[in-house]
């Protein structure tokens, strides 16, 4: 039976030059996110997401205004103490320091490549929708002309993310989502990932599900 794909972004900008310093200036959009009392913020339905990613308004995925503050104070500490918030993710989260070269030059291909981690600074979502990033050391390659991923590594991510949330871990495919944040978009640069979101509502067992692949 062939199993749904995963929508999925559509155009992704070619990756840009990683910043020395790794500082983050909050946008206009961070600042009137800041200036929204926490009451008044409208938290993103499935449907929300959909859409979103659909229609490839990736810029409109956004932080609770609390969540959002800590996550800018939290990165301003985290440069501080790290250098850069890459360093910290590859020392403290990935344990990818100093061997970030892939074992297959084919994403997600090698699980020593790979890994699976639910997101720490999440996007104010409805309850039970769960952020996941799935990181891997290999390139996804771009189409240079048009910035988008390449037919062959939309492919891969389709595969991917099938085999891992819907065929091993048995969600439905209407239930996941995935997309791939253009550069200007990314906090996280050179370190190839992608997001996934699971809508984990009605299914028992959901998070004990997703505990056994990230952490």
């Amino acid at each position: 039976m062939t199993m749904q794909a995963p929508v999925s972004a559509v155009p992704i900008a070619a990756p840009t030059a990683f910043p020395k310093n790794d500082v983050y200036i909050p946008t206009a959009k961070d600042q009137e996110i800041l200036d929204t009392p926490e009451h008044l913020f409208k938290l993103q339905s499935w449907s929300d997401l959909n859409q979103i990613i659909a229609e490839n308004r990736l810029e409109d995925l956004k932080r609770r205004p609390g969540d959002l503050r800590r996550y800018l104070e939290w990165g301003a500490e985290t440069r501080k103490e790290y250098g850069s918030v890459l360093k910290y993710i590859l020392t403290k989260r990935l344990f990818w320091e100093g061997n970030l070269k892939p074992r297959s030059l084919v994403p997600f291909e090698d699980q020593e490549d790979t890994e699976i981690l639910f997101n720490d600074w999440p996007y104010g979502l409805d309850p039970g929708i769960v952020h996941i990033v799935v990181w891997t050391k290999a390139e996804i390659a771009t189409d240079p002309a048009s910035g988008d991923i390449t037919t062959e590594s939309r492919r891969i991510i389709v595969d991917y993310v099938n085999k891992i949330f819907v065929k091993d871990l048995g969600f439905p495919a209407e239930n996941i989502l995935w997309f791939k944040n253009w550069a200007a978009l990314q906090s996280i640069r050179t370190v190839e990932h992608i997001h996934v979101l699971v809508n984990t509502n009605g299914i028992e067992g959901a998070m004990e599900k997703l505990k056994t692949v990230a952490h």
